[in-house]
């Protein structure tokens, strides 16, 4: 893997020179011929911090769609949402961006830095050295780590528990490299921190904050889980939202795209994935958790700033310019309840819409006379139609949008709005920066037709979150509650609520002062935000706080994040075989469209292989290439159902864990 590092370094300063928006992407004072050794500390780190977003969005997203928060019509992630048949498309591109683009560059920071006597940029090294090789264990398990940075060309493979021991080791060595004096002379770490700007506190903060994350994965090990230990980290932690580590992001005309994939630089790593493309819509599960949390009926007013929305009922004037509309917020996509939209068309039958740039007539024929009836009455007020035995002609009048099949079924997918936001480098050349609204064509663009407003997390200008203070509220909530003190898991779970909301208010209002046009990105009512805190939403009382209120807004909280992945698989998903706590995700279960019977296996909810439980291996990487090792490691490394194996910490015991992993 060493030669990669050569890859990237010359790959990153050769594009130095052609961006200009921010100084950190954009300042090259290494040679005109860089090399690995001449590259300075202070370029190399906010590359290895941009390069991380990127691995980050693409575990976000693709392990989102297995939390149930995303739907996608695309085969490959479809698979991990609707189907459960997981396929191996999925698992090369997290799995590449972090070796190649960031643990190839880690060991070479940290050596030029302890040359110098920089110990900040070595604590760096060693905290993105933890970040990364834990993401790699919670998808894969059992991966390369103890030879994967040192030059071997086939290096062994560890277990989890090395793995897992290594990361916290980091850690620790990291805290204690930020409470060094850096030498005379050496790079400040401002002069390359895009996150936190060189604030060694917040690094700090961040330290103690993954800690927590981490030591939290170990909640089924009776012998090593310590609530204790987890509560003094979270109180070095972040104490408040200005002490969150984001990573910033930009739509920038002069971005440039990254040389490995050919995606814009600057942006949102989570945007590079769930909201680029046009395939993925909010889920019925996520939607439900914004409009009717605790059953009250109640709708979150961070709803309207998540869920996308369209324009509708558009009237265009003389010249084809949208004259007046309407907004309706996107339909989400059933895939766990009834699903009848999907089992009438498919898993990933979901439609794009076509703009209308002339009248457009589609004939339906529906045999189904309780169908047909129910067409028609959808088209009333709404569009002009005739009717001719079982044909239904409809008229899409010039400005309007439908989907352009015969298809009765797939005609009213346009009331599913995709995620989608455009960046600079992906459709919005000939308008404002601050226009991030998704068209449905240039047509559609040149009306002024918006088709998506997008989601507060996932547009290209969103901040990356790397570590926030309402995921230390929730996790210090869950710690509480483990140890039956529900009065400060109530005060952590209030606490986290209003975090995830604060946050994002400042963020909306940075957006609106900005300049930004789309109401989706302006501040929330505070009115609203208050009642919503004192409704029936929001457990109300210690007393009455269960377990599944906690992890529940957490997940609301977290969205597009691996650890909503994490939380599920600690919790056995829905199984309710945890503690006392029952059943902590009601109606996350296979659905109705499962065809995942030869990865997940378990054919009980509280078997442990009934549920997705890791990746496979990228097939193209390490099973084509260091099979012999993979296997060593695991005896399944290869076999169809490795998905539904536990990971070390998804364990209650290391007995239970090699009997997963090794002969039988």
């Amino acid at each position: 893997m060493k030669n990669l590092i050569y890859i990237f370094v010359i790959g990153c300063l050769l594009s130095l020179n052609l961006t200009s928006c921010k100084d950190w992407l954009d300042v090259n004072t290494d040679p005109d011929s860089p090399n690995n050794k001449s590259a300075q500390i202070s370029n190399r780190l906010p590359w290895i911090q941009h390069f991380y977003m990127y691995s980050a969005g693409v575990t976000n997203y693709r392990t989102a769609c297995q939390a149930g928060v995303f739907y996608s019509s695309s085969a490959n992630p479809n698979s991990l949402a609707v189907t459960w048949a997981c396929a191996p498309g999925n698992t090369t591109t997290p799995y590449q961006t972090w070796f190649v683009e960031v643990a190839a560059n880690l060991n070479d920071l940290y050596e030029k830095a302890q040359k110098e006597g920089a110990y900040h940029y070595m604590a760096v090294a060693d905290v993105f050295h933890a970040m990364g090789f834990m993401e790699m264990l919670d998808l894969y398990g059992e991966i390369p780590y103890t030879q994967a940075l040192s030059g071997i060309a086939s290096p062994t493979y560890d277990d989890g528990k090395t793995i897992f021991n290594g990361c916290i080791a980091k850690l620790d060595e990291a805290i204690q490299l930020f409470g060094k004096t850096q030498e005379a002379g050496a790079t400040t770490l401002a002069a390359g921190d895009m996150w936190n700007n060189g604030v060694v506190s917040k690094w700090v903060k961040l330290c103690y904050g993954l800690k927590a994350r981490y030591l939290l994965k170990l909640s089924k090990k009776t012998d090593l889980f310590k609530p204790d230990d987890i509560l003094d980290c979270l109180s070095k932690g972040p104490q408040a939202i200005g002490d969150n580590t984001v990573g910033p992001c930009f739509n920038s005309s002069s971005d440039v795209t990254d040389y490995l994939f050919g995606d814009p630089v600057m942006t949102n790593g989570n945007w590079d994935y769930a909201a680029y493309g046009s395939t993925q819509r909010i889920s019925q599960y996520y939607y439900n958790l914004l409009t009717n949390m605790r059953a009250s009926g109640v709708t979150d007013p961070r709803m309207t700033k998540i869920v996308p929305a369209a324009m509708c009922n558009i009237k265009l004037d003389a010249s084809g310019k949208v004259q007046s509309y309407d907004w309706y917020r996107s339909k989400p996509v059933d895939f766990f309840g009834a699903s009848t939209r999907l089992l009438k068309g498919g898993p990933t039958s979901i439609s794009l819409p076509t703009y209308a740039v002339a009248d457009k007539t589609i004939t339906y024929s529906i045999t189904d006379n309780t169908e047909r009836a129910n067409f028609i009455a959808g088209l009333v007020g709404k569009h002009t139609y005739t009717v001719s035995g079982n044909n239904v002609s409809v008229l899409y009048q010039k400005g309007s949008v439908y989907v352009n099949s015969t298809n009765y079924n797939y005609a009213g997918d346009t009331a599913y709005v995709t995620l989608r936001n455009n960046s600079y480098l992906t459709g919005n050349q000939t308008l404002p920066l601050t226009d991030l609204n998704w068209y449905y064509s240039t047509d559609a663009m040149t009306a002024g037709a918006v088709g998506s407003t997008g989601s507060f997390q996932i547009r290209p200008v969103s901040d990356q979150e790397i570590l926030t203070y309402h995921e230390m509220c929730f996790i210090k909530a869950e710690v509480y509650m483990r140890k039956g003190d529900k009065d400060n898991a109530f005060k952590a779970y209030q606490a986290g609520i209003q975090a995830h909301m604060d946050m994002m208010q400042a963020k909306l209002t940075a957006w609106k002062g900005a300049g930004y046009k789309n109401p989706d990105m302006w501040p929330m009512d505070p009115t609203q935000m208050a009642a919503y805190m004192t409704s029936a939403a929001v457990c109300q009382s210690s007393g009455t706080l269960t377990m599944t209120d906690i992890m529940l807004q957490k997940y609301l909280a977290m969205g597009c994040s691996v650890e909503n992945w994490n939380d599920m698989r600690r919790f056995n998903y829905s199984a309710g075989n945890i503690g006392t706590f029952g059943v902590v995700y009601p109606g996350y279960d296979r659905g109705p469209l499962f065809a995942g019977g030869s990865q997940i296996t378990g054919t009980s909810k509280t078997d442990p292989t009934y549920w997705m439980r890791r990746w496979m291996l990228p097939t193209n990487l390490e099973l084509n290439y260091n099979s012999t090792n993979a296997k060593a490691a695991n005896v399944h490394a290869g076999d169809p159902n490795i998905w539904c194996y536990p990971v070390w910490w998804d364990c209650a015991t290391d007995d239970e864990y090699n009997g997963y992993i090794k002969a039988k």
